[in-house]
């Protein structure tokens, strides 16, 4: 199985679709050294969403690594940010823009092809059952897709990110009481910085599972690393900042989901 899918009792689903970290044995030959450490990984998400149990959240998470397949950009691999440095469907480049694989070694079409079919549809599949699953039990469902990057990536953006980076697809993936809502929750941490459909609007999976109109809303959150890790190697986990971030974390995705259940209360 090339990801994990925990089934929960709320209207919530938590998808984190670079958490994984394995590249198949039988790919391993075509990368560089560097890149078989993964750098770009959405790091310790898992631990960090520790809370979501008590929230009866459903949970999807992939085995594999982004420099794989990522399965937060389009299966047609079309730019999610035009006019700005974008990484692909399969990635060739680090988040520095240096190449990830050995001279030669890129993917060429037919296996991009069957990376697409072998890990991107069934991550796609599970995660468009399962929210329909949670809309037929609930009348709704929440989609909230977790990220985490490096505060500073010049390569992808100018300067240094927000602490918190709110995508809804410039408010077409999920009701505007759901936006707000996230966003006053914020408001009780002044000291950490938010920006709300700015640099990250939301990938793929945020831009077309978020159907408002079918009663499925999606949230994707762009965290800096720097709250809760190490940002360079061996990119630890920092429990004692974790447990500073976590509340608010918490606070943010409690919003939401209440703020989609008073859309289709009675």
């Amino acid at each position: 199985m090339s990801f994990f899918l925990h089934c929960g009792t709320s209207p919530l689903l938590v998808s984190m679709p670079h958490i994984g970290t394995a590249i198949p044995p039988e790919l391993q030959h075509a990368y560089t050294s560097e890149a078989l450490k993964v750098e770009d990984t959405d790091w310790h998400l898992h631990e960090l969403y520790d809370f979501l149990p008590a929230l009866g959240a459903s949970v999807l998470r992939p085995h594999f690594s982004r420099y794989v397949i990522d399965l937060n950009r389009p299966p047609d691999d079309a730019p999610m940010y035009p006019g700005a440095s974008n990484t692909e469907l399969c990635p060739t480049h680090f988040f520095s823009g240096e190449a990830l694989y050995r001279p030669g070694q890129a993917p060429a079409p037919e296996e991009r092809a069957r990376r697409r079919e072998l890990y991107w549809q069934p991550y796609h599949a599970a995660l468009a059952a399962e929210l329909a699953r949670i809309k037929a039990r609930h009348g709704f469902a929440l989609l909230w897709d977790a990220h985490s990057i490096r505060s500073q990536i010049p390569w992808l953006f100018e300067g240094t990110l927000p602490d918190l980076n709110i995508g809804t697809a410039s408010g077409l993936s999920a009701h505007a009481s759901i936006t707000d809502a996230v966003a006053n929750a914020c408001k009780a941490s002044p000291h950490i910085t938010t920006a709300i459909n700015g640099r990250f609007k939301g990938g793929y999976i945020t831009r077309h599972h978020g159907q408002p109109a079918n009663d499925v809303h999606a949230v994707q959150l762009e965290m800096c690393q720097s709250l809760y890790m190490q940002e360079v190697q061996p990119f630890a986990y920092a429990p004692d900042l974790a447990l500073k971030i976590q509340p608010l974390l918490m606070n943010m995705v409690s919003a939401a989901i209440n703020a989609g259940t008073s859309c289709y209360e009675k």
